[in-house]
């Protein structure tokens, strides 16, 4: 196996953990809404500020507090980091809790997961050129693998509030933003110290919004503080570093449409943990995404063994 096809498996696995853990956090800030009735501006701003020292301090503890702190001291940096903390990063946390909040996460996951049409329109518009077939044929099964899936084939379940719809288009619109800026911070540092920033700096900005230490526990219990902290920790931290990691091996477009495993693992986890039904149409979407998945590994394994045979003909 030669370096970019090893490379192109590390950025699968990454992104496919991450959008899996997303699904599950998704699925798990659902029961903290609806049946723990937890205060969703005090959920954003706990597992931003949180998730944001996790990683930080994992960083300053392999490396040392000077690299950590360096990302700040370059001039060329500071604003592209301060957009991307608020723009990507928070607006893609708060407008999906915001969705699931007014609405449920499947319809949340299925809008922000139209970010794969935001990216390859914008690409096509900025390269002047034509989607090429692989594009359209992601979008196809996108849209109606993750469709069937949400909704079992029947559109009157997609009947929610005007105000879940406008956060679920805007956290779609934001995740393409995020996924595309990211790779312009990560050309320069790594993506703990990026990602670990941005939770940090956005969670501070929320903190003005709803303080941390603003919260009500006397209802809570102790499932209430295990789901809390798993979805910190995988559904947040984890979820998001594996996210950024894979663009450092993937192409924007690419990372994103194999991240439409997360609406699969939220219906999943509903149905194992909210014991929610799951209907034949349902399988049908699932099995559409499974495809996809497999046909953007191959497709793109397939360029890199041939890239690599013309590069070994050419010293041949």
């Amino acid at each position: 196996m030669n370096s970019k096809i090893r490379n192109r498996t590390i950025g699968i696995i990454f992104v496919l953990f991450g959008a899996s853990f997303w699904g599950i956090g998704g699925t798990a800030a659902d029961y903290l809404f609806d049946v723990e009735q937890i205060n969703m501006n005090w959920y954003v701003t706990t597992r931003l500020i949180i998730s944001g020292v996790l990683l930080l301090g994992v960083q300053a503890f392999l490396t040392n507090t000077k690299q950590v702190l360096s990302i700040w001291s370059d001039s060329n940096y500071r604003i592209p980091l301060l957009l991307f903390s608020l723009i990507g990063m928070l607006l893609v946390q708060y407008s999906y809790m915001a969705s699931i909040e007014a609405g449920n996460a499947a319809i949340a996951t299925l809008l922000q997961y139209l970010a794969p049409i935001y990216i390859i329109i914008w690409l096509t518009f900025k390269r002047y050129q034509k989607p090429n077939v692989s594009d359209i044929i992601a979008i196809f099964i996108t849209i109606i693998g993750t469709i069937l899936l949400l909704t079992n084939g029947s559109f009157q379940s997609l009947t929610v509030s005007s105000v879940a719809i406008l956060w679920g288009i805007i956290s779609g619109i934001s995740l393409a933003f995020y996924t595309l800026y990211a790779q312009k911070l990560l050309h320069s540092y790594s993506s703990v110290s990026v990602v670990g920033w941005a939770m940090l700096v956005s969670g501070v900005f929320m903190n003005f919004i709803h303080p941390i230490w603003k919260v009500e526990t006397s209802g809570w219990t102790l499932v209430t503080i295990i789901v809390l902290t798993l979805t910190i920790i995988f559904g947040t931290t984890l979820a998001f570093w594996m996210f950024i990691k894979s663009l450092e091996y993937l192409e924007a477009k690419e990372a994103t449409l194999l991240g439409t495993v997360e609406p699969l693992t939220a219906v999943v986890s509903s149905i194992v943990w909210l014991r929610l039904p799951f209907g034949i149409w349902q399988m049908i979407g699932m099995l559409l995404i499974l495809i996809l998945v497999v046909y953007l590994s191959l497709q793109k394994k397939d360029k890199l063994t041939n890239e690599h045979r013309l590069d070994a003909n050419t010293y041949n």
